[in-house]
């Protein structure tokens, strides 16, 4: 232990890390930029920050004040001692309606506060795309605006008083009238007062530089306001007392479509006077479909407020009226407005990959002119680009002359560098030319603070030194932003990474095969750090039960990457940090489509698992749950499920299976089945297994057909006489619940579709000619018969040798299918996932592995494409449940939410995940966390419902977990409509 870290701990009641893991998750903010830290103290109150300056100032290292970390110009990073207020100094403190203030903590999240305000009718103004984890402090701290600025202005609009900490240790309370300024700001001030008259440019997004014209006496001497936006340089804030505005009772959207982004920009200024919430803007470069958006390349989302929804339509109409478009939409549905906000709002995100899968960066994320002077600015801005061959897709807040862009540089090599960096120089001096601000919303930083002296001048600048002398003389808080700062091209966060291509399993198609370009895909907007989920949004479950930042999609990312780096986390694919901050990841695959970059940790922890363990002794669950298939089987083919049931009634015998096994102890080993769905199968085609065409049970054999989809399977006794699809039996349906199955089929006949199942012995070559006539592979009868697999298990548990294996005997069985291009139907939401992208991906050598995964449906997909006239029975029945993680994330639920409107079941399907998560949630150890993820919307919503109420669950998993914490029997929809298909009631509810 150093004496620093020593030093610390004796004085600071709060957390002191100076560990590998805290260490190497604070290396990054969302910017380009990455320093070490020497260490991470989550205080506890004021005193803990006193502490921590004090000890900091005695041994000469700096101090970093952090929030959410969702900085964008390298201001939340630091080489010193970093203080994370997240942890403890997150409160609201008191929200007093009547006088329209809060008193708020630096670590709360903006969400939060908005949360309290809104039942008092009251809101915070300023509203940044990441409200759900940015915090008030770091609000304070870059002077945030976000879309409503027009209306509430900025941060530093909404601030009345700041609790600060200097760097000397003393205790000031800023607000107007000099109060709370500290020794020689004022003298300093009013011996300046010409220059802080004439040197800021006026336009309403001017973040750049200190804040120093808020000193002036006709601006009330007003030492909280200049303290917005000095990036945690000049003290350290501790509370903070912000003012509330007026929550309209009702909103309206006016979305309104332009031919271009120029044409857009230049109407955004005239709207200001008819006085709207927003006036923010978009290309259709950045939108990834626009057919809920009018005619147009470009567009403005203009919000309107009013008393009344009426008030608020009427409002946004007089906008469409009084502007110039080709095109326009009004949109007064709260869950409609909410969908096209998430397109804005995720912007942030999808504009770091290019339409061709670029990759683009901050650095020039957020310039603001005179609104009045953004058209021609935007066509100046474009052709600088395009000068430097470089592309981008700007969006922003066009009413505050604000623009977002995040630019294709090349900061890997050194070349790309020097470009980055005339580019920004000559950016800023454009910049300058239109009047404008280098920084309108996210502050300068490390990216721009370099070229301050190109908006005001040197002697400007020297005035914030001295301000910063005055402030913090020893220079103690945050060094080398605002102030005297690093190159703008120094410590950028690429250049640690390694320059040759990892060698890893899965093929990552859309980062060229690159790890490390798919680790660097997270770009630190923290989606995944948000404590609540709307609608039918997964990630990140497991932050969501501890608030942890390792056990967020971005912690991990970072320990990823720094794993990489090798230079704080050394030990490489060995690493425990690693391994340990991977270990809660559900593998749920939400953050492959709720984070706005696609990062998807579930396919990055398999990649780890599988080089961790290589050559090493494996945790005692990877061989009971990841090969769960062959276990399964075995008790298949001995006809043992009786007696596997029958031990596993037994506590004690249970109890000591679990332990050896490295399951949960407060797990139930669940049931299986006494016959599997593949003999149900046999049982009732009666077929000869000689036969062994597709559609027999499960096999193929001596003439080994598959039938042609439209053809005749076997003896022609199915009564339907439709399509043939292939029914996929799954290790859950086949073994553990063959009442899905047989429901299944029990639809999807009586949908008109003739069932088949895939093959169980491997053909010598696909079917010829009429697809009937094949050659069988002799030694395929001595190998004996085999099943398909989708590989999940040993996926999902970091086998990957063995799933690829596993894959490659299913494709092999699979080919006659493939020849056919019959749909496979895949009942278990994750196995269909696993086989349209785990497949696919893992196997990226082999062709036949895409084909499988084109040809992969969901139930409901299947009955919607091959099976379009088809009538479902009315159930009448109101529906709770969860979307599963895979079917959202992956697959997606449209189709599902279609039928389900068909069959009359109403209502929705909660988000989140069930906490179970294939083996997850049987793994000791991972109980906890899995029954928090499983309360957060699931239970809840299976509580609350109604008498009479279906409860749907289409996984597995979510079933077994609904039995086991709730005692409620889930239900896969194909149940539901076999049942009523026969003219019984659902038998479960609620």
């Amino acid at each position: 232990m150093t004496d620093l870290e020593a030093r610390l701990r004796a004085v600071v009641r709060g957390e002191v890390g100076f560990d590998v893991t805290s260490r190497a998750l604070t290396t990054m903010d969302a910017s380009n930029y990455r320093r070490v830290p020497a260490g991470v103290v989550a205080p506890r109150d004021a005193d803990d920050v006193a502490a921590v300056l004090a000890v900091c100032r005695e041994h000469g290292v700096p101090v970093v004040a952090r929030g959410g970390g969702t900085s964008i110009a390298g201001q939340a990073t630091g080489t010193g001692v970093v203080v994370d207020f997240t942890r403890h100094m997150n409160r609201l403190v008191a929200v007093d309606p009547g006088e329209r203030t809060a008193v708020v903590q630096p670590g709360l999240v903006l969400d939060r506060l908005q949360e309290a305000a809104a039942p008092h009718g009251l809101r915070f103004g300023p509203d940044p795309s990441t409200h759900g984890r940015c915090t008030l402090g770091g609000m304070i701290g870059n002077n945030s605006c976000g879309s409503h600025s027009v209306a509430w202005g900025t941060t530093a609009d909404s601030v009345r008083e700041l609790d600060v900490v200097t760097a000397r240790g003393g205790r000031l309370r800023l607000g107007r009238d000099w109060a709370g300024a500290p020794d020689g700001l004022r003298d300093l001030a009013e011996a300046e007062l010409a220059r802080l008259r004439t040197g800021f440019p006026e336009l309403p997004r001017r973040i750049s530089g200190y804040a120093l014209d808020a000193l002036l006496p006709e601006n009330g001497a007003d030492v909280a306001r200049s303290f917005c936006g000095s990036e945690g340089t000049l003290g350290i804030l501790t509370e903070a007392v912000v003012r509330l505005v007026e929550s309209p009772r009702a909103r309206a959207l006016a979305v309104l479509g332009y031919a271009d982004e120029s044409a857009a920009a230049e109407a955004a200024a005239g709207l200001l006077p008819l006085g709207p919430l927003t006036v923010e803007g978009m290309a259709a470069d950045l939108v990834p479909s626009t057919a809920d958006l009018p005619r147009g390349g470009a567009w403005l989302f203009v919000e309107t407020g009013g008393e009344s929804a009426g008030e608020a339509r009427a409002r946004a109409e007089a906008i469409v009226r009084a502007a110039d478009v080709l095109d326009a939409r009004v949109v007064t549905d709260p869950a409609g407005q909410r969908a096209l906000w998430r397109i804005r709002e995720d912007a942030s995100g999808t504009a770091t990959r290019m339409p061709d899968g670029t990759e683009a960066w901050p650095g020039w994320e957020d310039c603001a002119v005179p609104p009045a002077r953004l058209g021609p600015y935007l066509r100046d801005f474009r052709a600088l680009m395009a000068a430097h061959g470089l592309r981008g897709t700007p969006y922003g807040h066009f009413g505050d002359g604000c623009i977002h862009v995040r630019i294709d540089f090349d900061l890997l090599t050194e070349a790309g560098v020097a470009r980055f960096r005339r580019f920004s120089e000559e950016l800023a001096e454009l910049v300058v030319a239109h009047g404008g601000s280098l920084s309108g919303e996210h502050g300068d930083g490390q990216a721009r603070a370099e070229l301050l002296p190109r908006m005001y001048g040197a002697e400007m600048v020297g005035l914030f030194e001295r301000v910063k002398g005055v402030w913090d003389p020893d220079d103690l808080l945050n060094p080398g932003m605002l102030v005297r700062p690093a190159p703008l091209d120094s410590g950028l966060r690429f250049s640690v990474l390694p320059r040759e291509p990892v060698d890893v399993a899965f093929g990552y198609p859309a980062d060229g095969g690159d790890f490390a370009a798919a680790v660097r895909r997270c770009v630190g907007v923290a989606k995944c750090r948000t404590t609540s989920v709307s609608g039918s949004g997964v990630m990140c479950p497991s932050f969501r039960a501890t608030g942890a930042e390792e056990h967020s999609t971005r912690g991990r990312a970072r320990l990823l990457h720094e794993m990489l780096a090798g230079e704080v986390v050394t030990d490489g694919w060995r690493s425990e940090e690693v391994r340990d901050a991977l270990d809660l990841c559900l593998s749920c695959k939400g953050c492959r489509s709720d984070c706005p970059v696609g990062v998807d940790m579930a396919t990055y922890k398999a990649e780890f698992l599988h080089r961790h363990y290589a050559g090493r002794r494996r945790p005692a669950a990877h061989h009971a749950l990841g090969r769960l298939p062959v276990w399964l089987r075995a008790v298949s083919r001995t006809r043992t499920a009786w007696l596997v049931n029958a031990l596993g009634a037994v506590r004690p015998l249970a109890w000591a299976a679990k332990r050896v096994a490295g399951i949960a102890p407060e797990r139930e080993i669940p049931r299986v089945a006494g016959r599997t769905f593949s003999r149900w199968w046999e049982r009732r085609t009666r077929r000869p297994a000689a036969r062994g065409e597709v559609g027999a049970p499960g096999e193929v054999a001596a003439r080994g057909e598959v039938a042609a989809p439209g053809e005749a399977v076997a003896r022609g006794e199915v009564a339907a006489p439709g399509e043939v699809v292939v029914l996929w039996p799954d290790t859950f349906t086949e073994h553990l619940s063959p009442d899905v199955g047989r429901a299944a089929v029990r639809v999807l006949e009586a949908a008109g579709l003739r069932v088949a199942l895939p093959p169980t012995l491997r053909l010598e070559k696909p079917p010829v000619g009429d697809g009937r006539t094949v050659a069988l592979d002799p030694l395929s009868l001595l190998r004996g018969r085999g099943r398909v697999c989708c590989g999940l298990t040993y996926v999902s548990t970091g086998q990957l040798d063995r799933a690829r294996a596993v894959m490659r005997r299913t494709l092999d069985l699979m080919e006659p299918v493939l020849e056919t291009g019959a749909p496979v139907v895949v009942l278990e939401p994750s196995c269909a996932a696993a086989l349209r992208t785990d497949v696919p991906e893992l196997l990226h050598d082999d062709p036949r592995a895409a084909r499988l995964a084109a040809q992969v449906l969901t139930f409901a997909e299947t009955l919607e494409r091959h099976a379009p006239g088809w009538t479902p029975p009315r159930v009448d029945r109101p529906v709770a449940g969860q979307t599963h993680c895979h079917q959202h994330a992956v697959l997606g639920d449209a189709a599902d939410r279609r039928l389900r409107d068909a069959a009359l079941l109403t209502g929705e399907l909660s988000g989140g995940c069930c906490g179970l998560a294939g083996n997850f949630g049987f793994e000791k150890g991972h109980f906890e966390v899995s029954t928090a993820c499983a309360e957060e919307q699931l239970l809840p919503s299976v509580r609350d419902a109604p008498d009479g109420t279906v409860v749907l669950a289409d996984g597995y998993s979510c079933r077994t977990q609904l039995e086991q914490l709730a005692g409620v029997r889930g239900r896969h929809l194909a149940e539901v409509l076999a049942e009523a298909l026969d003219g019984g009631p659902s038998r479960e509810g609620a």
